[in-house]
């Protein structure tokens, strides 16, 4: 028996109305070259809410009340590359600086603060989890907590199950594999995932980085690499100015390799390339 195979035509049109939308929704700004990746990784969601045309589907954005497509639509969207200690130059900054800052306010009881801002699957905020817990083994009293947030409800899932492929920790030495990761057996096997204490640390929220955020204290530090990168000035100027009120005097912000504060009004000091203090 024969089928139709439907041919889907994104038009200039359309890429223009969604890609409005997408900014006003989320900041991320879709650029013309990225037209051929909008209509593969929407053509998906057309097909899964049985949409005839983009504008069908544009107009079934635009039309839903509870905004749940929108959120599918986000997730489809956004990017999510990221691996176990990424970009070490930060993770040993920390360890030669920050950290040694922390520990020299209070020594009988350590508080650290730190924000992932797009976490993407977890290895990001359980890179500085295990960072955190190497340096401050020997500590009488240790409250770490991490907030690691995201766009993307389904990254965000996946990062709170903290379940990793052998390939996926291959960089991670194996003495800290085998300290804070437990092995998969039988269906799990070749599988790893986060034991509940390094777990416990971090806990993972969905956050739109375009809307205003509110938190009880202020962070140590703010982590928010290669994620810029896809917000056009404007939008950047509003997310770096908004990090420099979350940080208490003297924490740091990391950004990515491909990154800097460069064109960006801010009141942050320059410490060497992708790190600032407040």
């Amino acid at each position: 028996m024969g089928g139709t195979i439907l041919t889907l035509e994104l038009t200039d049109n359309d890429f223009k109305r969604i890609s409005t939308l997408v900014y006003a929704k989320s900041g991320i700004n879709l650029h013309h070259g990225k037209k051929e990746l909008v209509k593969a990784r929407l053509g998906r969601r057309l097909r899964a809410t049985g949409c005839q045309s983009f504008e069908e589907y544009f107009n079934l954005l635009r039309n839903e009340q509870e905004g749940v497509e929108l959120v599918r639509m986000l997730d489809a969207l956004t990017t999510n590359k990221t691996s176990f200690f990424r970009e070490k130059n930060h993770f040993d900054y920390l360890e030669q600086v920050v950290f040694p800052e922390i520990l020299e306010r209070n020594r009988k009881k350590v508080k650290i603060r730190c924000w992932s801002a797009g976490c993407s699957s977890g290895e990001e905020p359980y890179s500085l989890a295990i960072c955190i817990s190497e340096y401050f083994r020997s500590a009488p009293y240790l409250d770490a907590k991490i907030l690691a947030t995201d766009l993307s409800t389904a990254i965000l899932k996946q990062a709170a199950d903290g379940v990793y492929s052998e390939s996926k920790v291959q960089g991670i030495p194996i003495t800290l594999l085998r300290r804070y990761f437990r092995k998969g057996f039988g269906r799990r096997d070749g599988y790893y995932q986060v034991k509940d204490r390094l777990r416990n640390m971090v806990t993972f929220k969905r956050h739109n980085l375009m809307e205003q955020a509110s938190f009880l204290e202020p962070f140590d530090l703010i982590m928010c690499r290669n994620v810029m990168i896809y917000f056009d000035k404007a939008t950047q100027h509003t997310l770096v100015n908004g990090f420099y009120r979350h940080l208490r005097k003297g924490g740091r912000l990391f950004v990515g390799h491909a990154e800097s504060l460069t064109g960006i009004e801010h009141p942050f000091t320059y410490v060497q390339p992708t790190l600032y203090r407040k």
